[in-house]
């Protein structure tokens, strides 16, 4: 056990030497095969404290501070903030010592820090955990934090942060008569786990009677509302689930993705939950055909899945911002002319930033004469008008059903075209 413990912790330093040094995203460091050595459990294990580490970066390094004199190599760094993460959320102080002195010892560039690591964590151990829940909540930083509260202000961003620092319970979007699996029905419907486990291990899973699915994610669809026989294109459709969603419903849908690793998995959710949709590897913009109505969830800065994806911050510095709205505007573009005339397309990001959502559909309404927004489309079930946008859409932050476990960001539109 003790072993198994150390090699997942070891795992867990190295995806944050990834985000932290490298500027990788775990989802990037995962597909590349990081984790793959490990078993599910250590696998999964490993994720989660390089999860937790990121989330607690803030706290973890003003307690670090109070014991170092200088920043270490950042590997023997990342090795002391998931030990403090560890021991200030209750993790027993001699399994977690142990382990990080030994994973340090045995580096052929660091080996000589193992007594640093030692002393500090003992110290640590002592003092951290009265310490850690008196501190603030980490914030965002300033190159997100700015915007975000230029747009919605300064203590909706705080109630960000705090969703963000709490993590995400898993969401499920069930097939039409499954089983639930002890969860919680949301206003929405869909169901929400607070300490699911292991996914794969879930009654219904291997049945296929329900896939992972941010509640706010499931949405769109539902705004779409597509109808059994109608031609239904689903763009950007990685990793699926809006594609089962429309299936479900009965639509004839192509789903459409550039990434080839992605839209396997597409596959693979489609088989399981033995669903039925046409398949495209390619290029969005080069995609031709008449639809009768166009799901449109267009690449974005993905700042609404933050909760769930805390590396996100540390990963990105905003710098790739233009030239996702410039091909969001593009793609809207590209679709908007796939749809046939008496069709409904709708457009969604996760993204919290106005530019990518509000912004977008302001200036495409002034761009097509044929569009207009389909405001009664997003009063549906379990929806507060409180997020109902000033030109017809839907916005979602983290911070709304906050005592449930909030949500992702997103936003929504659904758009005619005229006849």
């Amino acid at each position: 056990m003790a072993n198994s413990a150390t090699a997942a912790r070891r795992s867990a330093i190295y995806l944050l030497d990834q985000v932290l040094g490298e500027g990788r995203l775990l989802s990037e460091c995962l597909a590349a095969g990081a984790l793959d050595r490990l078993g599910p459990e250590d696998r999964a294990r490993a994720q989660r404290l390089a999860s937790e580490t990121l989330r607690g970066l803030e706290r973890a390094d003003r307690l670090l501070d109070n014991h170092l004199n200088r920043t270490p190599a950042l590997t023997v760094h990342n090795a002391l903030r998931l030990g403090t993460v560890e021991l200030c959320n209750g993790e027993a102080a001699h399994g977690v010592v142990n382990s990080m002195v030994e994973i340090i010892s045995r580096s052929r560039k660091h080996g000589r820090l193992k007594g640093l690591v030692n002393a500090v964590l003992r110290k640590v151990a002592a003092e951290g955990p009265e310490a850690w829940p008196k501190m603030r909540v980490p914030r965002l930083p300033d190159w997100l934090r700015d915007p975000l509260t230029m747009a919605w202000g300064a203590d909706a961003v705080a109630g960000m942060e705090q969703a963000h620092f709490a993590g995400a319970p898993l969401d499920l979007t069930l097939k039409p008569g499954a089983t639930n699996p002890s969860g919680d029905v949301l206003a929405t419907g869909s169901f929400r786990l607070q300490d699911a486990g292991q996914v794969s291990t879930l009654p219904g899973y291997k049945a296929g009677d329900w896939w992972v699915q941010d509640a706010a994610a499931a949405l769109p669809v539902r705004v779409l509302a597509p109808k059994a026989g109608e031609n239904v294109l689903d763009l950007c459709a990685a990793p699926g689930g809006k594609t089962m969603q429309l299936a479900v419903a009965g639509a004839d849908v192509t789903a459409l993705d550039v990434s080839e690793a992605r839209m396997e998995r597409v596959r693979e959710n489609l088989q399981r939950t033995g669903l039925t949709a046409k398949v495209i590897v390619g290029d969005a913009l080069e995609h031709e055909g008449q639809y009768d109505a166009i799901l449109l969830d267009a690449p974005c800065s993905a700042t609404g899945t933050i909760r769930r994806h805390p590396d996100l911050p540390f990963a990105k510095d905003g710098s790739e911002f233009g030239g996702l709205i410039e091909l969001q505007t593009q793609m809207l573009a590209h679709a908007w002319g796939l749809l046939k005339p008496g069709g409904r397309l709708v457009y969604c990001t996760c993204s919290l930033l106005p530019d990518e959502g509000e912004v977008q559909i302001e200036e495409a309404l002034e761009m097509y004469p044929d569009m207009s927004v389909d405001r009664d489309a997003v009063n549906i079930a379990g929806v507060d008008t409180d997020w109902m946008t000033e030109e017809g859409g839907l916005r979602l932050r983290p911070d709304y059903w906050a005592d449930q476990g909030g949500m992702d960001g997103f936003y929504i539109a659904c758009l005619n075209k005229s006849a």
